[in-house]
């Protein structure tokens, strides 16, 4: 193991634990996890969060047409922005869990069962982005090149899908905020 990866990787392992165990708590215990705040009103949050996956979305795509004309400069720019992206919109959103109250879905009949299977796919398929996205960033930011394509072919749909499906579940969820 390279002396990088000796600090490296163990980072990545930690994040990739720490972080969806903090998101789900705060999904778990929303009464206990919640910060009161009278003079800010982050009730537009959602908004926010959908376009920040909506241009998430875009950089990725963005990039996987760049890395397959060679630009590789221009993909390495792309992907490094939906990563910062993607990470803004994670501190937002825990802020938004900790001053919003849940809203809950209020549709009924077949949309009910889709956007439940949208929101719970999403959800699971969230977690493994942090550490898929770390390490193809770390990969490639290291110039092994072969790695970074290894891991990239799971990270870019997964983290597509994930991208895709965050604005998915905001339209549904627009005539109950």
């Amino acid at each position: 193991m390279k002396k990088k990866d000796s600090f490296f990787v163990p980072l990545i392992i930690a994040l990739s634990v720490i972080v969806p165990i903090a998101v789900a708590a705060l999904m778990i215990f929303p009464d206990y996890l919640h910060i009161e705040s009278n003079n800010i009103d982050f009730s537009s949050l959602p908004f926010f969060h959908a376009i920040l996956n909506g241009c998430t979305g875009v950089l990725l795509f963005t990039g996987y047409v760049l890395i397959k004309n060679k630009n590789t400069k221009a993909h390495k720019f792309s992907m490094m922005s939906a990563f910062v992206l993607s990470s803004i919109f994670l501190i937002s959103y825990v802020v938004s869990k900790l001053t919003n109250a849940p809203t809950p879905f209020g549709g009924e009949g077949s949309i009910r069962y889709i956007y439940f299977f949208v929101l719970i796919s999403h959800i699971i398929l969230s977690v493994p982005v942090l550490p898929l996205a770390l390490f193809s960033i770390y990969r490639g930011l290291t110039g092994e090149i072969s790695k970074h394509k290894n891991i990239v072919k799971w990270t870019f749909p997964i983290w597509m899908y994930v991208a895709v499906t965050g604005v998915m579940v905001y339209l549904f969820m627009i005539p109950y905020y």
